[in-house]
């Protein structure tokens, strides 16, 4: 009899997946480029089903495979393709759905990269036509749609001020003009966010934050139908060859058995954290979707089961100098890029996307240098608190 499992048994325990001999609890991992055959009649076969014979690294390996089958069954879609970045996948994703002249909807306050990549390349190189958007409204996404609209693309939470977009009635929206949607669902984890039941073509993450979990690894994944996973293998991934090595595969497979207890301290770590920040008084303003507080709580609620441990926050002060003095004093939280590791991160955004993004468009995202970014690791929260009061304690 089979007894349907809960995602966390599901994560951890393999049952007869895990062929190998010797009862090992980790599979194998094949670090090979190449896989062998034992006629011209079994090659001639693997051939003729590419999208799912190993046949070269770059193409199928089993234990990205492996992988890829955990992330489709914790995202509830069909098949899962690991590329070598976050970025990987995004282009892979977006590249595939848009040609020359065709016309892109995205919201504003995308991942940096991501804006670049549609600023640079996409624009000027495809003659893709781009309309931004806040998200927050269904009738400006439903105006912003034109013939030659091909893709809808949301990041939801939202980077830096991490608003929501409501993802099922825009999959609704989409599927009556025929458009393609994908979005970027890094921040909730498919653990606490499943935009593929909510109507969404392809589902994409940096796998290197959350479900990584240890910022040991570089990888992304795309996620949707087999169709269309099969259909970016083939052309996308294969041809771009930004592959997942078997290795950070392997090492993804590990984060993947905690990430379920990972994710819970960090949520609870945030929250309290947020709560802290939302009653100081040298806090303008919190951007977390789990305070009751912040604006779209009840859309956060409603398209969500749970909440990451980064968030952003606003100092009442705009002198860059006292500005500068509290981010220096933190001790406990390291200053870096990227989030999603063990380890407290702060940053802030302005630094990069002041050298990355137009001044147009980082007035389009509201963000200046006194928007502070968050990561919330695994330390304990008490220690958490006491450095960020006495970091405070710094602007006078």
């Amino acid at each position: 009899m089979t007894i349907k499992q809960h995602i966390e048994t599901e994560l951890v325990f393999d049952g007869d997946d895990n062929h190998d001999p010797y009862g090992a609890v980790v599979p194998p991992v094949y670090q090979n480029s190449l896989f062998t055959f034992d006629s011209w009649e079994a090659l001639e076969q693997a051939f003729a089903d590419k999208e799912n014979s190993v046949i070269y690294t770059r193409g199928n390996n089993p234990s990205v495979q492996y992988t890829e089958n955990k992330l489709a069954l914790l995202a509830g879609g069909e098949k899962a393709k690991l590329f070598s970045s976050g970025m990987a996948a995004v282009s892979a994703g977006i590249l595939h759905f848009l040609s020359q002249g065709d016309h892109l909807i995205t919201v504003s306050n995308i991942y940096g990269p991501t804006a670049t990549l549609i600023r640079d390349m996409l624009i000027p190189k495809m003659g893709v036509e781009v309309t931004y958007v806040t998200g927050h409204c269904l009738d400006e996404i439903m105006e912003a749609i034109r013939p030659n609209t091909k893709l809808i693309y949301l990041e939801s939470p939202s980077s830096v001020v991490f608003s929501l977009q409501d993802i099922a009635q825009i999959s609704l929206l989409a599927k009556a003009h025929n458009i393609n949607t994908m979005i970027d669902n890094t921040w909730a984890t498919p653990l606490y966010q499943k935009p593929l039941a909510l109507g969404i073509d392809l589902e994409m993450h940096s796998c290197t934050k959350y479900l990584g979990g240890h910022s040991d690894i570089i990888s992304g994944v795309l996620i949707g139908s087999q169709s269309l996973i099969n259909k970016i293998s083939m052309k996308e991934y294969e041809l771009l060859g930004a592959t997942s090595s078997p290795n950070d595969a392997s090492m993804l497979l590990r984060s993947l058995r905690t990430l379920p207890i990972r994710m819970e301290r960090h949520q609870q770590s945030a929250m309290r954290i947020a709560n802290f920040l939302n009653d100081h008084e040298k806090i303008a303003e919190v951007f977390y979707p789990g305070l009751s507080s912040f604006t779209q709580s009840s859309l956060a609620a409603q398209q969500m089961t749970g909440y990451s441990g980064l968030f952003s926050f606003k100092l009442q002060t705009d002198n860059l100098v006292l500005i500068k003095r509290f981010f220096n004093a933190l001790t406990l939280f390291q200053k870096g890029v990227s989030w999603g590791g063990h380890e407290s991160l702060i940053y802030a955004p302005a630094i990069s996307c002041s050298v990355e993004q137009t001044p147009e468009h980082m007035k389009r995202m509201g963000l200046s240098f006194s928007n502070m970014r968050v990561s919330i690791g695994l330390e304990n929260v008490d220690d958490l608190i006491a450095d960020l009061t006495q970091a405070l304690a710094k602007i006078e």
